[in-house]
């Protein structure tokens, strides 16, 4: 997710989406990138550290050419040649546009996109114009959901935790997806366990392979978990905060959460989350954890 588009389009054929009744941007001034271009594009995306740390962790984590990104990086420059915008357009579409030149071209290439694109999401009014110009304005998103960014970094007030919290292992595959996957139907309406089982397992096991899972378990019940769904020296994104239905409303995640955050804030200036402005029990436990809302962005559920 963070300059992210993260529009949630259905598997509409690509022939099905209307024509823009306005003019045509010049593609020629977007193409898709190579890893030769990988410095320059996460010197682009360095300006923006917070936003586009999913993009970059993409890049760093899996290159910028690869299946594991689930789509293709393409980017878009000015007349002098320089880089205007950057957008990874796949099952989840994340752009960093700084026109609306931009914005509006990598569009039209996301029309052209092989996989399906199921999500955007975006700071500001990017999500939404983004769809405007994917869609011809003909089509309205299936629900669109208003998210709060949170943010923390030094000084920071250290908490008491009296859990210890671990990384994952595999044989907490199926609760770590069960929880995860609880939270993605709240979220947006689709269970990932039942749409894509397989799939979504194993993108689940490799971040616990990756260490990017962490966990507190008591008499073999898990009772909170986080992910690190992103990482750069700069910035680490948290996502997937749950705590079991038996201990919410005790204090569990705020000092999970804390205990955790001053952890990483050991490998990154700082961490940042995504919740759904409608989430206020969620954010009043992020508030007590030393987190502050600074930005808000639009996810758009097609």
């Amino acid at each position: 997710m963070l300059t992210q588009t993260t529009v949630i389009i259905n598997e509409t054929p690509r022939h099905e989406i209307a024509p823009f009744m306005t003019l045509m941007p010049d593609m020629s001034r977007v193409r898709e990138l190579k890893q030769n271009d990988t410095k320059e594009v996460l010197d682009f995306l360095s300006v923006r550290p917070v936003h586009t740390v999913v993009m970059s962790s993409f890049i760093m984590d899996n290159g910028i050419e690869s299946e594991l990104n689930r789509g293709k990086f393409y980017g878009y420059r000015n007349v002098s040649g320089t880089l205007e915008g950057v957008a990874l357009i796949g099952h989840t579409t994340l752009v960093e546009a700084r026109s609306e030149d931009a914005v509006k071209a990598l569009a039209f290439a996301a029309r052209m996109s092989e996989t399906p694109i199921h999500l955007i999401m975006s700071s500001g009014t990017e999500a939404e114009r983004f769809w405007f110009h994917y869609t011809g304005g003909v089509t309205q998103p299936r629900l669109k959901c208003t998210e709060a960014l949170f943010e923390v970094s030094f000084p920071y007030a250290v908490q008491k935790c009296e859990w210890e919290i671990g990384n994952a292992d595999m044989d907490q595959l199926m609760q770590v997806a069960e929880a995860q996957a609880e939270i993605a139907f709240v979220e947006c309406g689709v269970d990932p366990m039942l749409k894509d089982r397989e799939g979504f397992l194993k993108r689940v096991a490799r971040r616990i392979e990756q260490g990017r899972v962490f966990t507190v378990y008591a008499d073999g019940k898990l009772i909170f978990k986080a992910d690190i769904i992103a990482e750069t020296p700069d910035t680490i994104y948290l996502e997937g905060v749950y705590v079991h239905p038996d201990h919410r409303g005790q204090g569990v995640g705020s000092r999970c959460l804390a205990a955790l955050t001053l952890d990483l804030l050991s490998r990154a200036e700082n961490i940042c989350m995504l919740s759904n402005v409608d989430f206020v029990g969620a954010h009043k436990s992020y508030h007590k954890a030393g987190y502050k809302q600074t930005d808000q962005y639009v996810t758009l559920c097609v």
